[in-house]
């Protein structure tokens, strides 16, 4: 397949945003693609070349792009430069240099996406002495061969700055149009989706072996599942009014919420954010496999730094001394770990996706030998409001959050948030009701002190039925000089030209970045805007929520899915809540 025709694609996505005309566009291209490269293409439409759970990372330096571009049209570096400096976009420079070729080669090859694609995985793969002469090498032979348009689309994919506003969403419904002729068929292509978190290995099935393959899709080993998460709930006597008679009560602890896969004597850990952290806790991989008693498994549990004198909870933070790549032995010795478990979704060739609550726990107490190192959340089937309250005082007392509330009969349900789990906070107690977990989609550039650094982020929650991130507040609050350099230096990588397709804000930032980052939000309280887009027309025709004095806690939730982040339903939750106490003060 010529790599021109999903470059011209790329072209018309790029210019337009609305989710209708992306989803026509893409099934379009699904369409015109032979069936065994559907798995490359679904790849490089989310800029990746591998699923993102496997870590394979193309690592290209604007500074390397440059040079190859310039030994493959033969134009000087500082031309490319001046050229990337008023247009800002290294695709485009690509394109302009080579419509501008000084140098010509004797025979070119039409440009596939199969060579692409095997080009970009060589380059994956390079490192230590040489790679960085070789990548270059690579660069240049497909720019040498490219079109101005082929060459654009090259260098975004190699940089990472392919933002078409494509969501994974958006590819899903694209799939079941183009190869079952239902949009209906979507709900079975997410669910395998949700079990293996590979877009490129479901969507090879859905396009080669149906609908009723994919209908059959189970858990395998070292591909993690999307984890199912909780709603929030205020109060004990709300628990009682959504719970059944009777439901399990587990401790909510301070940590990182990690799934091991276990086969013989291979230990993966994957974080909620399906990011591979094996490298980080060589002492789970040394010691987890000997106190689970099953030789193929998948289990959910919570890291938690402890103090080794005293055995309390530290705070979550602590576990961020783990994310060096030096010293990590030392690392492991100052910052000890315990691993606490909550969940089994897999055994011995036993998918307990299906499975009641009550039962995956049983199964979980028999597999799991507890130790000091490894433990299970404490857990007390509870019935009424004091058994609740006593129990959330145990567990705060204990040094955790709160509590985790599931009903014993709901099966595990990968990628979605319902009711079946229910948080419970200690401060879900206080007016607003607690923090919020929000998107980082612009800023503004900061004045005085924060000169040459973001003073001011604006921020988004998430709405899953529209798959976008609608604006709530602007936060300039609670920053630190520490975490105003870490974010500067965390966002200039998410910097985009444009604003991303699934960002809904009427406020014009002077920076947009991919909606990628999550951080941590109080506020004294939330009302109603007509600027802000987060739960439009829930309350007030034309308006949404904002949040009246927003502060930044100092947690940025590097183990959270920006789709994990607040929804407009939540932040409703909240307001009506507020509204309720301020009507009986």
């Amino acid at each position: 397949m010529e790599f021109s025709v999903i470059s011209e694609i790329f072209e018309k996505m790029e210019k337009t945003t609305k989710r209708i005309e992306l989803t026509n566009i893409l099934v379009e291209l699904l369409e015109e693609t032979p069936k065994k490269l559907i798995p490359n293409v679904v790849y490089l439409i989310q800029g990746i070349i591998r699923p993102n759970f496997e870590g394979v990372e193309l690592g290209i330096a604007e500074k390397l792009a440059i040079r190859a571009i310039s030994k493959s049209v033969g134009l000087p570096v500082k031309k490319i430069e001046v050229d990337y400096e008023e247009g800002g976009d290294l695709g485009i420079t690509a394109s302009n240099m080579i419509k501008l070729k000084t140098q010509t080669t004797f025979t070119t090859e039409k440009i596939t996406v199969e060579r692409v694609y095997d080009t970009l995985f060589k380059i994956s793969k390079l490192e230590g002495k040489g790679s960085q002469d070789l990548k270059m090498k690579y660069i240049s032979s497909l720019l040498n061969d490219a079109t101005p348009l082929e060459g654009k689309f090259v260098l975004k994919i190699l940089l990472g700055t392919l933002r078409l506003g494509i969501a994974e969403n958006t590819v899903m419904d694209a799939l079941a149009i183009a190869f079952t002729g239902k949009k209906e068929n979507r709900e079975h292509i997410e669910n395998a989706y949700n079990v293996s978190s590979d877009l490129g290995k479901v969507s090879l099935i859905v396009a080669t072996d149906g609908i009723d393959e994919i209908k059959k899709f189970r858990i395998s080993l070292f591909s993690p599942v999307r984890p199912m998460l909780a709603d929030r709930i205020q109060s004990e006597k709300d628990v009682i009014k959504k719970m059944p008679e009777q439901f399990a009560a587990e401790y909510k602890l301070d940590g990182e919420r990690v799934q091991i896969h276990k086969k013989n004597d291979t230990i993966i850990l994957f974080s909620r954010s399906l990011e591979n952290i094996t490298q980080y806790y060589p002492d789970i991989v040394d010691n987890i496999g000997k106190l689970l008693k099953t030789d193929n498994g998948v289990f959910e549990a919570e890291i938690v730094p402890i103090n080794e004198n005293t055995g309390e909870f530290l705070p979550f933070q602590e576990l961020m001394h783990r994310r060096r790549k030096h010293k990590l032995d030392e690392a492991v010795s100052q910052y000890p770990i315990t691993v606490n478990f909550f969940d089994v979704l897999y055994y011995d060739k036993n998918d307990c996706l299906d499975s009641p609550y009550s039962e995956r726990r049983k199964i979980l107490e028999r597999l799991v030998d507890e130790s000091n190192f490894a433990k299970l959340i404490p857990m007390l089937l509870v019935k009424n409001e004091n058994e609740v309250e006593d129990f959330l005082e145990n567990s705060i007392n204990a040094g955790c959050e709160g509590l985790m509330l599931k009903t014993l009969d709901s099966p595990y349900r990968a990628g979605t948030r319902g009711s079946n789990w229910l948080k419970l906070k200690r401060e879900y107690r206080n007016e607003l009701g607690d923090s919020l977990d929000l998107v980082v989609i612009g800023a503004y550039f900061g004045k005085g002190r924060r000169t040459g650094l973001y003073g001011t982020l604006l921020l988004a929650s998430y709405n899953p039925e529209e798959d976008n991130f609608p604006s709530i507040c602007k936060v300039g609050t609670g920053f630190t000089d520490e975490s105003l350099d870490q974010l500067y230096q965390i966002l200039s990588n998410k910097v985009t030209i444009k604003k991303n397709s699934r960002v809904m804000s009427e406020m014009e930032a002077d920076v947009w970045f991919e909606p990628e980052l999550v951080l941590e939000i109080v506020a004294s309280e939330i009302t109603l805007s007509p600027i802000h887009k987060t739960g439009l027309n829930l309350i007030r025709k034309g308006s949404g929520f904002a949040l009246r004095f927003p502060k930044f806690t100092g947690k940025i939730r590097y183990e959270k899915a920006v789709e994990d982040s607040s929804t407009g339903e939540e932040v409703l939750t909240l307001y009506n809540r507020q509204t309720k106490i301020n009507q009986e003060a």
